[in-house]
């Protein structure tokens, strides 16, 4: 019974445990970088650059402002590897998996198109 006693906390005594608190020049370096980056995606609209150049700086961008919202603003750089992977990997498999149907699609698209020609002549209308 003694050995109990020694051990026991009342609750006023029992210290108050916070989350993690980070300091806000984290949160506004995120913030400038990502008006930074989203300008840089106007100004490719801006300076008129065409073509798949175009799409990849866009998606480029993209893709950047998202892993930093999800880094910082979601705390995923300061979670568990474990986390970290339950999240990221599966849309990485599944973009993986994307990529081999868009290779068989046109590895049937133009074997179609070797072994069975072109294809007959549309009909002229009267």
């Amino acid at each position: 019974m003694a050995h109990t006693e020694g051990h026991q906390h009342s609750v006023g005594t029992v210290a108050h445990i916070e989350g993690q608190q980070h300091p806000i020049g984290i949160y506004l370096k995120i913030w400038g970088l990502l008006f930074v980056l989203s300008a840089a995606s106007y100004l490719v609209d801006y300076f008129g650059v065409q073509g798949y150049l175009r799409w990849f700086l866009i998606l480029t961008f993209m893709m950047m402002k998202a892993g930093l919202i999800v880094a910082v603003f979601m705390h995923m750089i300061w979670e568990r590897l474990a986390l970290i992977y339950a999240i990221l990997l599966p849309p990485l498999l599944l973009m993986f998996l994307l990529g081999i149907g868009a290779l068989e699609a046109d590895y049937t698209f133009f074997t179609r198109e070797t072994f069975f020609g072109p294809g007959p002549a549309a009909p002229v209308g009267h």
